[in-house]
């Protein structure tokens, strides 16, 4: 399948485990959601890694696995809490910034470099994310383009997602790096059971009351961690097609459908505005894909 379908299902997948998250969890705590979006998705692809006949791996392989870990379970954290107690309007907007740091990271860890034009489209994509907050502002004016940038001053889940945005950009990159050992489907079911175990030991230790998650009932549970478990295969597969910038940005429409889930579900205001900034940002994922 093609890297741009793959990340299109990716973000849907994304957006739609957030979504059923904030629907059936909202009394979750930030552990307890990362237990079911990083530990049960985990279990659900582990049976599938059991078939693998996994290659001889390097130490250098299991050394930046190790880096990754933390890194991955400490930006599930932040994002948990940043959509669980803020409106998805104003959180996931700013994982858009995330392709452009990637485009700094890629170049230094994996020499990756965009064109012109990729780079672009990926700073349409990064602009739609600021006309999302134009919603605080009467009109657009030199002052309101400066509105987003406020906001990430004064709303805390701005925040928390703008420092997972930039763990994000690390993991990125390091994660395609290390899945050269591996085939790009077997690495996301391989990645996610050994992120999912680490996670729940983690918590079994530190929080053990954390993995009492079975009273939000199974439906909501399966949900939320089958649309991750989905969510990580089609990453690492579209990833390996394609610049990681670009592959990032893609995934970054994950925004879009967050909108949309948030006016229905949520009854988040201000859809129309939202959309046109949607406009901008499938403009330049299209821009991307030329």
């Amino acid at each position: 399948m093609h890297w741009l379908a793959l990340s299109l299902i990716c973000a849907f997948c994304l957006a739609s485990s957030d979504a059923a998250a904030k629907r059936w969890m909202q009394s979750a705590g930030a552990r307890e959601l990362v237990v079911v979006r990083l530990g049960l998705s985990g279990l659900l692809l582990t049976p599938w890694v059991l078939t693998f006949a996994l290659p001889t791996l390097p130490w250098e392989f299991w050394g930046w696995m190790a880096l990754l870990m933390p890194l991955e379970i400490t930006a599930m954290l932040l994002y948990m809490r940043a959509i669980r107690d803020y409106p998805l309007a104003l959180t996931l907007p700013y994982l858009a910034f995330t392709p452009v740091l990637v485009v700094l990271t890629g170049w230094l860890v994996l020499g990756e470099t965009v064109t012109q034009t990729g780079l672009g489209g990926i700073l349409l994509v990064v602009f739609g994310s600021w006309l999302l907050n134009f919603e605080h502002t009467e009109r657009l004016s030199p002052h309101a383009l400066v509105g987003p940038l406020k906001a990430v001053v004064v709303n805390p889940g701005s925040r928390l997602m703008l420092t997972t945005a930039a763990i994000y950009a690390v993991t990125a990159v390091l994660g395609k790096m290390v899945m050269q050992w591996m085939p790009a489907e077997q690495f996301g079911a391989f990645y996610f059971a050994v992120l999912g175990s680490l996670t729940l030991l983690l918590v079994a230790i530190s929080r053990p009351r954390s993995l009492r998650v079975g009273h939000f009932g199974v439906l909501p549970l399966l949900t939320v961690a089958g649309f991750m478990a989905i969510m990580v295969i089609t990453h690492f597969m579209a990833i390996a097609q394609v610049e990681a910038a670009y592959m990032i940005a893609a995934k970054r429409t994950s925004l879009l459908f967050g909108m949309l889930y948030g006016a229905v579900l949520f009854a988040e205001r201000h859809l129309g505005r939202h959309l046109v900034a949607g406009v901008l940002m499938v403009a330049g994922v299209a821009v991307i894909s030329l």
